[in-house]
């Protein structure tokens, strides 16, 4: 059976849409994460998406083409490492469904066979239940917890680390 949703880098001409479905999801993405809402960080965006250290990957629904949401791949390292940490949202309207855990195990499957990574790293807020939600049904396991570990909104964040292995992945 074909997933309900495609994942393709991000490009120039997904910035308009993916705005406005950002302006139009502030409710739902704070105080979780802060996505571009204008062109000016959007194309900040889509230039740290550079294919080398950093991929982004718009969501979109097969059926209709909207999209979903977001799932991003930054920080690769190479060599003795192979890992990457992820980030993702989805955008209102599309959240509830499991479209997100489809895309999110679409680009887990990527990172692991087309980028040989061995290892992934999702770090969620302990209130943000659907994510964390999420990555407990692919399998991604708990590692720690971190305090104050990322600045969202001007605010220091507290943090659980989520993982997982190729080896443990069930494609």
């Amino acid at each position: 059976m074909l997933p309900r949703v495609t994942i393709n880098r991000v490009q120039v001409q997904d910035g308009p849409e993916l705005v406005a479905a950002n302006l139009a999801s502030i409710a739902l993405h704070e105080p979780w994460v802060s996505p571009c809402r204008d062109m000016v960080t959007f194309q900040g965006y889509i230039a740290r998406c550079d294919g080398d250290r950093s991929i982004g990957f718009v969501v979109r629904e097969r059926d209709s083409g909207r999209i979903v949401g977001v799932v991003n791949l930054s920080e690769i390292v190479r060599g003795f490492f192979q890992s990457t940490y992820m980030g993702y949202y989805a955008v209102a309207g599309m959240n509830g469904r499991g479209l997100m855990s489809e895309a999110v195990g679409l680009v887990v499957t990527h990172a692991f066979t087309e980028l040989g990574l061995h290892r992934i790293e999702a770090n969620i807020q302990p209130d943000n239940e659907p994510s964390r939600a999420l990555v407990k049904r692919l399998g991604f396991r708990q590692e720690g917890y971190s305090p104050r570990y990322l600045k969202i909104n001007g605010e220091w964040r507290d943090h659980e680390r989520w993982a997982i292995l190729s080896e443990d992945w069930q494609t």
